[in-house]
């Protein structure tokens, strides 16, 4: 059989990240993504995975995102028993954020049961913490430029993504007739000259790409991330209000807490108590900690002269329900960061609760918002938001910081995509709504002449 790839997810959404690689007798599952946003995709998450789990030798993970890996305990749950491929800050920051995502949905479920809301009966989660701790042994994480041979004849290798930590390319060379192909996942794509973290990594040929498209359609904005944070910060401050941020834990949060610290050196913002209420962010920032050698030069240069660049002048810790519980009656101002970011669940649908109803206070998103999400509903704004079974009314003041974005804009993906030697035979776009994939194929096909294809769900694509 000629090698193919079918695409089993992230066609016609930014979510459910699944392509499957068939080559060698092998069945190479590259990402394992979670569907978020609207239903007719989450339903996804409950059907029977297309290819039987048992079948499939290898899944390879680009990152630690939800969207890329958060199917794997289900994977698992359902008889999928090789390894999983992926750099080793990947590999501990999915342990953290995949025990979350089982602990998450395993409270909401016992909240549903507990307040009669879900049409369930029982309401159950989609996996169980169980499965997590199972489907974590299957880990085999390997360094960025090591070859990994799959078999005798079919090599990966990881190559910095710039977008998390542990984020990568996934490089797969396999053999067609008497020669060589290879195949290049770009997972998601980091935005160059954000803190912390390297710029992506330059690829130079490829004979087919699988490139994201996220913001395919649209810019950053040019205006300096910092200045917006700190006039939305001061401004709501002199209200008097709380500064709500539902925050994704891995990158988002340890950027926020980076650009907080400098803004508070400069004394740019007051010094306001921070409450960092997400365990797993927490979490995460040990783990950032952990893996400094991926840092990019300056912060690594601050890390050198004994600065903590995750710690603002006055902030608190959040590990237990009980003191999350109490910050619903503090006044402000302050700075509450909790997850999750697309307000599909965790605390912070708790403190909306408290704070969207009063005008003194800010939900500040600094993270994209998928078409279906609470976050999306909100920056389109909606009058009330239902949360928990009940319609919560929205007075209070909703901004977006898009300069934030892990994700390369559709100029940044264009100068990548420049640095190439060769054009590729195909270039598939996913991993974006349709408007986005399509703007992007139309600039590519402008500027550079290559020929892209819009995959279709559980589409098969020969590679020749």
């Amino acid at each position: 059989m000629k090698p193919r790839i079918t695409f089993l997810g992230a066609t016609g959404t930014v979510t459910g990240s699944r392509f499957l690689l068939e080559t060698e007798g092998k069945k190479i599952l590259v990402d394992c993504g979670l569907y978020q946003g609207l239903k007719t995709y989450r339903l996804r998450n409950w059907e029977p995975f297309p290819v039987p789990p048992a079948d499939l030798s290898d899944v390879v993970l680009t990152h630690a995102h939800l969207d890329h890996c958060g199917y794997l305990p289900r994977l698992y749950a359902q008889g999928f028993r090789g390894p999983v491929r992926c750099t080793h800050a990947t590999a501990d920051l999915c342990a953290i954020i995949l025990r979350d995502s089982a602990h998450l949905q395993e409270e909401d479920a016992r909240w549903a049961n507990k307040k009669g809301f879900s049409k369930h009966k029982p309401a159950l989660p989609l996996y169980t913490t169980e499965d997590v701790e199972r489907c974590l042994q299957l880990m085999q994480p390997i360094h960025y430029g090591t070859d990994c041979m799959l078999t005798d004849s079919v090599r990966l290798k990881f190559k910095d993504a710039g977008h998390i930590l542990g984020s990568s390319f996934v490089d797969i060379k396999f053999p067609v007739g008497n020669g060589l192909r290879r195949i290049l996942f770009s997972g998601d794509i980091g935005s160059p000259d954000r803190p912390i973290l390297r710029d992506p990594t330059q690829v130079f040929e490829v004979d087919y790409l699988v490139l994201e498209s996220t913001y395919g359609n649209r810019r950053h904005s040019d205006k300096q991330v910092a200045p917006q944070l700190a006039r939305i910060i001061s401004e709501t401050a002199e209200r008097r209000g709380m500064v709500i941020i539902p925050s994704f834990a891995v990158e988002r949060t340890q950027e926020l807490l980076f650009h907080l610290r400098a803004l508070e050196e400069q004394q740019a913002v007051p010094v306001l108590p921070v409450y960092l209420d997400s365990p797993m962010a927490i979490e995460a920032t040990s783990i950032f900690q952990k893996w400094k050698t991926l840092y990019d030069i300056q912060a690594l240069m601050l890390t050198l002269d004994g600065t903590d660049i995750f710690a603002t002048k006055n902030l608190h810790i959040i590990k237990h329900t009980e003191e999350s519980k109490q910050l619903h009656s503090l006044r402000g101002p302050g700075i509450i960061i909790a997850g999750s970011g697309m307000l599909e669940g965790g605390r912070v649908l708790h403190h909306l609760e408290h704070r969207l109803p009063y005008p003194e206070n800010t939900v500040l998103f600094v993270g994209y918002q998928a078409e279906g999400t609470r976050g999306r509903a909100l920056l389109n704004g909606n009058p009330t938001i239902k949360i928990h079974g009940q319609e919560i009314p929205v007075r209070a003041h909703i901004k977006s910081i898009e300069g934030f974005s892990g994700h390369a804009d559709w100029r940044e993906i264009l100068a990548w995509l420049m640095g190439f030697n060769r054009q590729p035979q195909l270039t598939f776009l996913v991993h974006g709504e349709p408007e986005a994939s399509q703007a992007l194929a139309a600039k590519i096909h402008d500027v550079l002449g290559w020929k892209t294809v819009i995959p279709e769900y559980l589409q098969t694509l020969s590679l020749t």
